[in-house]
């Protein structure tokens, strides 16, 4: 990660070579502006400013590939939307950071309907040691904002009582894209006074296809020094705090695209229409009558939902039936101490509309009609045979009982393909 400070120019305000064409207001250097302006302008003023970068051709100094063949630069915008880590869902990266850095991770155990961070519990575990508590901002469980002020208050108290300067680390990687446009009254950021740094990830809820995401500080003096690299062997000194150094410009220039280009009503429009479509789906799985919602209406605009009755069928069966109608819905169990809790999730993203919504509330509704059609799980009717036996021979019946549930369900299963390969549609 590049070092970005902001320049002290007098000139505070951009201008296009052709805004008479398309905008005839200046933009403003630092900061969003309030509005949207048109999508060539946008690409005018970015253009005319990347005119003035060097040919990376005829950068001698670099050994980075500055060329490929026509060919190839087609796959590679075939597949710019694509996200290589993982395409059905992330992994946990405060686990990682903590393996690698070698640093002991405190984690407070969830409860029966409270699935984030309780902030009391949090700042009990706090001791001399602590780098930092970090609140997420949208949780990729149910999408729920963790109480950044209670958590504030209640730790200023306990530095208080202490003497020590225990700082807040936000975590807004999903909601710091949306909590200022939908929620602005909510405080989580730098209007707290321990909040001390913030990250958020462009390629989220700030617009752009996957690579791009930053942190930033209260103040410069909440970055020590001594974590900064100076580089200079490429001809001028450029600070640096990364694992790594060298890093395609195309997402940067995206995002500063999405900025400009939608301002902060654009912005606000999209994550409203996000929110409302969120909320469409969700009253259709309230419909059927069989599921309970587990997300929260303040949060990032998703749906997570759980089975009201899964004694026959799970949340697994139905997220893998899910996919032969084009579908990746995961299915999780919740972490410590509410692992007992399985969880169907639904991320609305800006290309999610009402009707892919009143599709997937339609082809989740076929798959619980043919799981339904479906002798139960071997394992429950066992588990309930079982309760009722208590005598020698009436466990040689229950293993008979066994044999004739799993012929049952093969038989099923095979009617079931069969019936399938007679039928066109999706599959």
């Amino acid at each position: 990660m590049v070092l970005s400070r902001a320049s002290s120019e007098n000139d505070d305000s951009i201008h296009s070579t052709f805004a008479s064409r398309y905008v005839r207001t200046s933009l403003p250097r630092f900061r969003m502006p309030d509005t949207f302006i048109p999508k060539e302008a946008a690409y005018q003023i970015i253009s005319d400013e990347l005119m003035l970068d060097g040919n990376p051709r005829l950068n001698l100094a670099s050994f980075v590939t500055t060329w490929m063949e026509p060919e190839c630069d087609k796959l590679i915008m075939s597949a710019i939307n694509k996200n290589y880590v993982d395409m059905d869902e992330y992994p946990v990266c405060w686990e990682k950071f903590a393996r690698y850095f070698e640093v002991e991770l405190k984690e407070v155990k969830l409860s029966d309907g409270y699935y984030v961070m309780d902030p009391r519990k949090a700042v009990e575990m706090v001791d001399e040691n602590t780098i930092c508590v970090a609140a997420i901002l949208g949780s990729t469980l149910n999408g729920e904002f963790e109480d950044v002020k209670l958590l504030n208050d209640l730790l200023a108290e306990k530095n208080k009582e202490t003497g020590w300067d225990t700082p807040i680390h936000v975590d807004a990687a999903s909601g710091g894209f949306v909590a200022p446009f939908i929620y602005p009254e909510l405080e989580w950021d730098f209007r707290l006074p321990l909040v001390k740094s913030i990250n958020v990830s462009g390629h989220k809820y700030g617009l752009v296809y996957a690579g791009i995401g930053w942190v930033i500080w209260r103040s410069k003096e909440d970055l020590p020094d001594e974590l900064i690299f100076h580089i200079n062997y490429l001809g001028a000194d450029q600070p640096t705090f990364t694992l790594n150094f060298s890093k395609g410009s195309s997402q940067i220039i995206a995002q500063y695209y999405q900025l400009i280009r939608l301002g902060f009503e654009g912005y606000k429009s999209i994550m409203e229409n996000c929110r409302d479509n969120a909320e469409i789906l969700k009253e259709g799985l309230e419909k059927t009558g069989r599921f309970n919602i587990v997300s929260k209406d303040v949060g990032v605009p998703l749906v997570a939902f759980s089975l009201k009755n899964n004694s026959c069928h799970s949340e697994f069966e139905i997220s893998d039936m899910l996919r032969r109608f084009g579908w990746i819905v995961p299915a999780y169990t919740m972490p410590p101490d509410a692992q007992h809790v399985t969880v169907l999730r639904v991320v609305i993203r800006e290309d999610f509309s009402r009707t892919l919504a009143e599709r997937l509330v339609n082809d989740i509704e076929k798959v619980l009609l043919e799981l339904d059609t479906l002798p139960a799980r071997v394992n429950a009717k066992l588990a309930t045979s079982s309760a009722d036996e208590g005598k020698a021979d009436a466990v040689a019946a229950y293993k008979k009982n066994a044999i004739d549930v799993q012929g049952e369900v093969t038989a099923a299963w095979e009617k079931f393909v069969l019936d399938r390969k007679k039928t066109s549609g999706v599959c």
